[in-house]
């Protein structure tokens, strides 16, 4: 039994508890009637996340279960980590993590340092006509479409004719078979998606250093500072908190290679370095129909990625302060 002078703190804390869950609500409500346009302009936005990232995360339990489309989701018979110990135990798991975390880390050694580098060049052109024209050159490659792309990949690489076999050949060199050589296809990959996304990924930079306050490059000059200087102790620092957040987020995703650009330069010869997780999806599930099995590979993915995800921002508040939450 409860001593009477608890029992009276418990009946006195749960009406101040109820009191407090009231005016929680209640202010909750007073905000939503004095900013509703802010809250209605925030309403598509939730409703995109919740039907079309949050409601599917219902079917990821077929990745626990013998997947039996006649009998639904809730009907197919549960099997646990069946699935995912025999991903865990196939023949290409390793091939499969090495190809995808190789490429992953390719892109983020590679790929991340170079729109921040064009920002910085960018910024330092004084002539705006010729700012606009780099800016131009630089942003249209994100335009093209994945398939187009591949196809200039193809055509600039061929050993009959292309381009690259051109030059090569112009200087003595043996053409190159880069398409089918498993060595070639990691660093075509990359490279190609480098030109593609550069320009558009180095607007966010360029963004952050408009807000660079102009008075400070003056002081720097009058105290005798280059340019290289003024980059490394002016620009560099205000862009530090972009670059750490957005570091923090392609590492969440390193896992995550797309599967288009993959599967469009894929074939029988390079197959050894081009298979990631992402196609062994699709040739299992989709081609295999075997949905459970792939649903298995795919939450796998994911969750190594989240925790990937947590890891590296934890690290970064730590290191920097400056985190995603």
């Amino acid at each position: 039994m409860n001593h009477p002078l608890e029992q009276a703190s418990l009946q006195t804390t749960r009406p101040q508890a109820a009191s407090s869950r009231k005016s929680g609500w209640h202010r909750l409500l007073k905000s939503i009637r004095k900013n509703w346009e802010l809250y209605a302009l925030f309403t598509p936005v939730l409703a995109y996340f919740i039907v079309f990232e949050y409601a599917p995360m219902y079917g990821v339990q077929i990745a626990f279960k013998d997947f039996i489309a006649t009998k639904g989701i809730w009907g197919s018979p549960w099997v646990g980590l069946k699935h995912f110990q025999r991903f865990f135990d196939s023949f290409y798991f390793w091939r499969l993590i090495r190809n995808t975390l190789g490429i992953g880390l390719y892109q983020l050694v590679v790929g991340f340092p170079v729109p921040i580098l064009l920002a910085l060049m960018i910024n330092e052109v004084r002539s705006s006509k010729f700012r606009r024209f780099i800016q131009t050159i630089t942003y249209a490659p994100h335009f093209l479409s994945t398939v187009v792309v591949v196809g200039m990949i193809m055509m600039f690489l061929s050993p009959q004719g292309g381009m690259i076999n051109l030059l090569i050949q112009a200087f003595g060199g043996q053409p190159i078979s880069f398409m089918t050589e498993p060595g070639w296809f990691k660093s075509v990959f990359v490279l190609s998606g480098v030109w593609q996304q550069m320009g558009w990924s180095s607007i966010i930079y360029l963004a952050a250093l408009a807000g660079v306050d102009p008075q400070l490059h003056e002081a720097a000059r009058v105290d005798g500072a280059g340019r290289l200087k003024r980059i490394w102790h002016i620009n560099l620092p205000h862009l530090m908190p972009t670059i750490v957040v957005l570091l923090i987020l392609n590492v969440g995703s390193i896992l995550g290679v797309g599967f288009e650009k993959v599967f469009l330069m894929q074939n029988n010869l390079n197959m050894e370095a081009s298979d990631v997780i992402s196609t062994n999806v699709y040739r299992s599930g989709i081609l295999g129909a075997q949905y459970s099995f792939s649903a298995a590979v795919g939450l796998f993915n994911s969750v190594v990625n989240f925790i990937m995800l947590i890891t590296v921002n934890r690290i970064a508040r730590k290191l920097s302060e400056t985190s995603l939450w």
